[in-house]
């Protein structure tokens, strides 16, 4: 399948997030014909009010809804805040909850530390309840917690972190297209 398009949610918003490096290693890893793009909405969204669904939809959230959309499959790489999901991005999948762009995507966890995993329990019943399809083998976690901008880099760039990458985003591409084929 050519031109595949991922979606990647950063639940961190520090501009010098572990979580945001490892989206963008992830992207540098991508290979020919398929485009990985970070979500740089999840900052603009208001606070979820169901008031605000239909015909007074906020417009970040509209375009975040068309990229959701567009998207083969979403990456999420999240912290762990207070044992849970970051305020941010729990934010914009209530946003998402009650609309139809979410049920059935492929998605992706990945994790930028040894340690978090009350937020990855909390994040993947979310997603599980609002109807996802969690590609389990796709998940893998590269401990960055911690280390300096240059350690990180350094991490990333290493030859086996690459090679791990690309095998767990192979993997992920591959559940996609095979979805694809028996789509109706």
């Amino acid at each position: 399948m050519a031109g595949l398009f991922l979606y990647a949610l950063c639940g961190s918003l520090r501009k010098n997030s572990s979580n945001l490096a490892l989206l963008e290693a992830i992207g540098a890893e991508a290979r020919n014909g398929l485009g990985v793009e970070i979500c740089t909405l999840i900052g603009d969204l208001p606070i979820f009010n169901p008031d605000h669904e239909g015909e007074v939809t906020p417009n970040a959230v509209l375009e975040l809804a068309q990229k959701v959309r567009s998207a083969d499959g979403l990456i999420i790489s999240a912290p762990e805040y207070a044992r849970g999901i970051p305020g941010g991005l729990k934010n914009a999948l209530d946003w998402l909850v009650s609309r139809d762009e979410l049920p059935h995507k492929p998605v992706m966890l990945v994790h930028a530390s040894h340690r978090g995993d009350y937020a990855l329990e909390a994040l993947t019943e979310v997603l599980k309840t609002i109807s996802v399809t969690l590609v389990d083998k796709a998940f893998f976690r590269i401990n960055l917690l911690g280390k300096t901008p240059e350690q990180r880099r350094d991490i990333l760039a290493d030859r086996e972190t690459r090679d791990m990458m690309r095998t767990h985003l192979e993997t992920f591409i591959t559940t996609i297209e095979f979805r694809a084929k028996f789509e109706v």
